[in-house]
C-alpha cells in the first residue's frame, strides 16, 4: 500500500523542502497542503480524509492548533497531536507535565498581579528569567538582575503587553556554561543532539546562538525521551540546560522543530528519520 501523507504548512521553509526531498529519496509521495488559502468544514472534508497521516508543519500556532484539531476530529492520525501541539507551545503547561512526569526542570512561580510577580521574582530570587508563555526563539525574554530591573520588566508588560501577558512566568535562572543542549526525538528514539553556544546568556540560534554536533548520552537520551513522553509528542526538540547543582534541567519542548542548521553538524539525517516514522504511522493506523 502507498503511504498517503499529508504536510499542512503556512510556508514552505527549508525544513519543510527537506522533507519533500527525503521523502522522494525513500520513494514516499508527500504532498503539502497550504493552510491559507483552505476554507475548512469542521464537520468533514473529502479531500483531506484521502490521507492516512498529516505530518503538521504550520509555522503559525493558530493554524496549527486549529486545523489538527479539525483533523483529528474527522479521525486523521497527526503527527503531533493537538494534545502534543497544546502541551509544547504553551510553558506552563510543558511545565506541569514536566512536573507530573517528575522530569527535571527550572523551578517556575506564577502570579497574575504586579505586586504578587514582584514577590514571586524574590522568591525565586535573583537573577529570574521572565517568560510570555506563548513564544519562541528567545523572543520577549528578559533577565531581571535585581528588583528594580524585575519592577521595570514587569509594568511594561502589563500595560502594553497582551492579555497572555497578564500571566506572568518567573523561571529559575540557571548558571549554565555558555550553553544548551537540544535533543532531537523522533517516534521512541533521541536520534541526534547539539548544543548551542554563546557569550550572551540566550543562546537560541535566532539570537546568535552557533552550534555543534554533541553525542547523545544515555543521560540525555533518557531525560529527553521522558520529556517527549511527557508532553505526548511523536517528533520534537528538547531544549535542555546544564545546572551546576541538580545536573540536566528541561527548559522547553518544541513540536514543530527547526533542524536545517543541525544535519551537518549532526551527521543525522533528520528529514529522513522524520519521514519515516511517518510511514511507520501510516502501517499502525492500516493495522
Amino acid at each position: 500500500m502507498t503511504a498517503r501523507i499529508g504536510l499542512l504548512h503556512t510556508r514552505l521553509r527549508t525544513e519543510e523542502r527537506l522533507l519533500l526531498d527525503a521523502a522522494e529519496a525513500l520513494g514516499c509521495h508527500i504532498e503539502p497542503i497550504d493552510v491559507r488559502p483552505l476554507v475548512f468544514d469542521p464537520t468533514g472534508m473529502p479531500e483531506l480524509r484521502r490521507f492516512d497521516v498529516i505530518l503538521d508543519r504550520c509555522v503559525s500556532l493558530t493554524a496549527s492548533r486549529a486545523v489538527v484539531g479539525m483533523l483529528e476530529s474527522m479521525g486523521l492520525r497527526c503527527i503531533n497531536t493537538a494534545r502534543a501541539i497544546a502541551a509544547c507551545s504553551d510553558k506552563l503547561e510543558t511545565t506541569l507535565r514536566l512536573l507530573r512526569d517528575s522530569v527535571p526542570t527550572p523551578d517556575v512561580r506564577i502570579a497574575f498581579d504586579q505586586h504578587s510577580a514582584i514577590d514571586a521574582v524574590e522568591d525565586i530570587g535573583y537573577p529570574a528569567v521572565l517568560k510570555p508563555t506563548v513564544g519562541s526563539w528567545g523572543r520577549l525574554v528578559a533577565r531581571a538582575n535585581d528588583r528594580d530591573a524585575a519592577e521595570a520588566i514587569i509594568e511594561h508588560r502589563s500595560v502594553l503587553g497582551s492579555a497572555q501577558h497578564g500571566l506572568h512566568y518567573i523561571q529559575q535562572h540557571i548558571d549554565k556554561p555558555h550553553r544548551d543542549l537540544r535533543v532531537f526525538v523522533v517516534g521512541d528514539r533521541a536520534i541526534a543532539a547539539i548544543e548551542r553556544r554563546a557569550e550572551h546568556w540566550i543562546t537560541n540560534t535566532a539570537r546568535g546562538g552557533r552550534t555543534a554536533g554533541l553525542s547523545v548520552s544515555d543521560e540525555l537520551a533518557s531525560v529527553s525521551l521522558a520529556a517527549a513522553r511527557a508532553v505526548e509528542a511523536d517528533v520534537c526538540a528538547i531544549d535542555l540546560l546544564e545546572c551546576p547543582h541538580r545536573g540536566l534541567l528541561v527548559n522547553e519542548v518544541n513540536h514543530s522543530m527547526e533542524f536545517r542548521n543541525s544535519v551537518d553538524v549532526t551527521g543525522v539525517d533528520i528529514p529522513r528519520l522524520v519521514v519515516e516514522h511517518a510511514r511507520t504511522c501510516v502501517a499502525e493506523v492500516a493495522s
